[in-house]
This record gives C-alpha cells, structure tokens and sequence, in this order.
C-alpha cells in the first residue's frame, strides 16, 4: 500500500510541475470548488410538531442536501481536475473548442447552477415537518470558486497552448520493385554510309558418289592442286 501511495503522489507531483501557469490556476479552481461543498451552503430551520422545542436551526452542506445542482458541480470539479491530470501526462484527445474552452464554459455552468439556488432553495420533506431554508455563506465561497473557475478557462484559451498530437502507426510502404529501362533501337545509318554485315561462310557443296545408286557418299570437294 505504502509503494502504491508514494506512486501516485509521484504521479500527482510530476503532473503538477508540467501544467502551465494558467492550468494550474484552473486546478486550484477546481479543489477549491470541491472543498467548499464541505461548507455550509443551507441554513435549515425547521418547527417540529410534538416536542419541547419549537424551532430547530442547523447548518446543511451540499452534501447533506444532495439535488441535480450539487451532483452537477460535483461533476464539474472532478472532471476538470481529470482533464488537467491527463493533459499533464500527455495524454492525447481533442475536445470542442479546445480545453481552455470547455473549463471556461463548465466554470460559467456552475456560476448559473448557483445563481440559481440562491433563488430555488433545496426543500425538506418529513412527516410533522414545518421547515423554512435559507442560505449560508458557504455557497458564496463556491460561487468564487466557480467564477475563478471560468477566468482560468479564459486565460487558458488566450494562451492558445496546443493540444497533444495524436500519434497514428503507420506501415512504411515498401520501395517499388525498380525496372531495369527499356533498350532503345538503334539509331538509323546517315546518308550515305556503307553497312558491312557479316555473313556466316558458306556451306559446302556435296556431290553424289560415283559408287552407284544403292548407297549415298557424301564427299567434300578438294581444292585444285596448285601448278
């Protein structure tokens, strides 16, 4: 376990010192995003039938009021700090617009999802329950970091920092089969030029032999004899 630990905080580490000024910034966003979800965001008060106390005051996180808007920001935090973490170990994929694009509009989502429960409040259901809701400070300090969020979007896609590229294996095509060049005729003779061409000695002439027709003696003509 411990040699597991000390990997990923290696990894953490390594991942860290390669984002740039302006990733760093959206990754600060993001934890901070998260952190204050632990906060108080509702104050819950509530009268309960049946017993001594009339009112019962008590502080809720986004945790303990969990709805569509606190899974949404959830989602957000962890999935830019995701992005953050591959790009950081290079990691190659394209996103729309590019990845200062897309943390810049999931920071302007968060900023709208809260502006909207500042209005909508989470409600409370329970039997004998009369409970009124209303906001605490922790909301706001996610709304920060959810406009911090958004600014560091910005930066990044002013930054224009290219995305990884995305590396294809490719056979290397074998060379072509290389042709020997056709043989070119020759060239006619100018005008005028006498062509001497070889011919093969000519054969001997054979004449039949005087012994008689029953048999055929083929005999090769001797020169004269010189006076």
């Amino acid at each position: 376990m411990s040699e597991r630990r000390s990997g990923a905080l290696a990894r953490l580490t390594a991942a860290w010192r390669e984002l740039a000024p302006e990733s760093r910034l959206a990754a600060i966003a993001a934890i901070a995003l998260f952190v204050t979800m632990l906060l108080p965001w509702y104050q819950q008060t509530a009268v309960v039938a049946g017993r001594g106390q009339p009112l019962v005051s008590q502080d809720l996180s986004a945790f303990q009021v969990f709805s569509f808007v606190e899974a949404a920001v959830l989602l957000v935090a962890v999935a830019v700090l995701a992005l953050l973490f591959l790009r950081a170990e290079g990691r190659a994929f394209h996103l729309p617009g590019g990845d200062g694009g897309v943390v810049m509009a999931a920071g302007l989502w968060v900023v709208l999802l809260l502006v909207w429960r500042l209005f909508d409040k989470p409600g409370v259901s329970g039997r004998g329950v009369a409970a009124n809701v209303g906001v605490q400070w922790g909301i706001f300090f996610a709304l920060g970091a959810a406009g911090l969020l958004a600014y560091a979007g910005s930066r990044m896609r002013r930054a224009e920092r290219p995305e990884p590229p995305y590396v294809q294996r490719r056979r290397t095509p074998h060379p072509p089969a290389r042709r020997e060049p056709a043989a070119s005729p020759a060239p006619p003779p100018p005008p005028g030029t006498t062509v001497t061409q070889v011919l093969p000695p000519e054969r001997p002439r054979y004449r039949r032999s005087p012994a008689g027709p029953s048999e055929d003696q083929l005999t090769i003509p001797l020169p004269p004899p010189e006076e």
